[in-house]
């Protein structure tokens, strides 16, 4: 397993891009802690807090699709550079206002989530042409899936050092500063210099005019609002339990499955359509969630938080591929943009649907949605079979191009016909 992360790694420009990725995301990834933390210690309320960091994640789920369109025509350099640094100037702008004046404190959260730079799409764009390989880059985006879980776990902790440290103020310009160096690091290495889009139709539905991507972006709402739901679920479940530390346990236990599960799915070679195996990856999601609504005892319960965990990644995974085989050519970053931005709108939808749900009918209502989630997901799956299933007319791409739907198809495929 080991042996096959280790050979991605060791391609040429390979360990940089992704440390420059995972780094250049850290603002993003710890956004809502940092913003929390911060509005507390300035004698802000929780409902500001909770408003601001609202405002920052609609802002960067508008932001993402359009940063990446731009990239598609413009390049990598010319748009994920700048827009970091405009996104750490409104971050920026906060830590030295304060929340004092709440039009300034929106306006500076609306700059920051909204030039959050696509750098999650571009690396996905990149791995083609840095791998070659079908497998290669199979295996990549199967470790780009675990470094997110790791990125999500150790984010956090970051912030709350710098916290301890220096102050809520300081973890969000150091945070926000380190961000652009991790941009800076990928901008300037040899691929994203070099790295073109494919000729694109000029169309303004842009990746959407895909039936197929919207298909999978239907999906994967209800998998964000899964996830989302589950956040809140863990909260109540460990307010039942008069332990706080209940909440990390679960949160860890999910984490960890998702670690293990995409460690093991990217470390074998899988053959056939990527969308029938989504299909099976997603129902196995969706039985892994159902569970959590017996809400056992604390230690079954980490234990089933483990099993839910397990199929996230490999879903994930395996629906970069799909994205890639189904994004109109040219529009590859932004295609990945919108998996992005649609992952976090079902977050936001399913966190605020599973408030009500814990005060209507108490914890167990609130892990039903997140099953119910997990079943609209695969049901969106098995309702848009047909729309997923790759033309066989499909062109054979230029090897590394950043749009080529056979160079990142998994062993099994050619030319959009199964071998």
């Amino acid at each position: 397993m080991a042996a096959g992360y280790l050979d991605i790694l060791r391609a040429r420009h390979a360990a940089r891009l992704l440390t420059g990725t995972l780094v250049g995301r850290l603002p993003n990834g710890t956004a809502h802690i940092a913003i929390v933390l911060f509005i507390r210690a300035e004698g802000g309320s929780y409902t500001l807090a909770g408003l601001l960091t609202a405002v920052y994640g609609l802002a960067t789920a508008v932001g993402q699709p359009l940063l990446g369109r731009a990239v598609d025509l413009y390049g990598q350099p010319r748009v994920q550079l700048p827009a970091a640094v405009v996104s750490a100037l409104g971050m920026a702008l906060l830590a030295l206002t304060g929340p004092g004046s709440l039009p300034v404190a929106c306006a500076a959260v609306v700059v920051a989530g909204l030039f959050t730079p696509p750098l999650e799409g571009g690396l996905r764009a990149l791995w083609p042409s840095v791998l070659g390989g079908e497998e290669r880059v199979h295996r990549a985006y199967a470790m780009d899936a675990v470094a997110q879980e790791v990125m999500f776990t150790l984010g956090p902790l970051l912030v709350t050092l710098l916290v301890s440290l220096w102050s809520p103020a300081a973890a969000l310009l150091v945070i926000n500063a380190v961000g652009v160096l991790g941009a800076l690091s990928v901008v300037l290495s040899e691929p994203s210099r070099a790295w073109r889009s494919a000729p694109r139709e000029a169309h303004w539905l842009g990746a959407l005019r895909s039936p197929g991507l919207l298909a999978l972006l239907g999906s994967f709402f209800f998998v964000g609002l899964a996830l989302g739901s589950i956040t809140v679920a863990g909260v109540a479940y460990a307010d039942d339990h008069g332990r706080e530390s209940v909440y990390g346990w679960l949160m860890s236990a999910l984490g960890l499955g998702a670690l293990i599960g995409g460690a093991v799915y990217g470390a074998r070679q899988w053959a056939g359509a990527p969308e029938r195996r989504l299909r099976f990856i997603v129902a196995l999601l969706a039985v892994g969630y159902l569970p959590l609504t017996l809400t056992p005892g604390v230690v079954p319960m980490t234990a089933l938080a483990a099993l839910a965990g397990v199929f996230l990644a490999p879903a994930v995974a395996c629906s970069f591929i799909v994205v890639d085989r189904h994004a109109p050519r040219g529009t590859v970053t932004e295609a990945f943009s919108w998996l992005v931005t649609t992952f976090g709108v079902g977050a936001a939808v399913g966190a605020a649907a599973a408030g009500p749900a814990v005060e209507l009918g108490g914890t167990r209502w609130s892990f039903a949605v997140t099953g119910a989630s997990g079943v609209a997901a695969l049901l969106v799956l098995l309702a848009t079979k047909k729309v997923l299933a790759v033309p066989g007319h499909t062109a054979v791409a230029a090897r590394g191009s950043e749009n080529d739907r056979n160079g990142t198809v998994e062993p099994g495929f050619s030319s959009g016909h199964q071998a």
